[in-house]
């Protein structure tokens, strides 16, 4: 991984999106939360920690494989 790669953008779609941080290692958890409301956004990063990052919600994701969104 790049410095770059690890950085992902997330709009919300609508109120009440949450980005849940999953650990990295043998047991993966919830680390960190947030809930992000219509048209906010947030820049995560994927580090030493995080491994996976779960989205529940409506949103708009730009990484460095390229922009999708689960608006469906």
């Amino acid at each position: 991984m790049t410095e770059n790669n690890g950085y992902i953008v997330i709009k919300a779609e609508e109120d009440g999106v949450n980005v849940i941080g999953l650990t990295r290692g043998t047991d993966t958890r919830f680390h960190h939360s947030e809930k992000l409301d219509k048209d906010e956004m947030m820049i995560a990063q994927f580090t030493e920690h995080t491994s996976a990052i779960k989205i529940r919600g409506k949103a708009t994701l730009q990484t460095a494989h390229g922009n999708m969104t689960n608006l469906k």
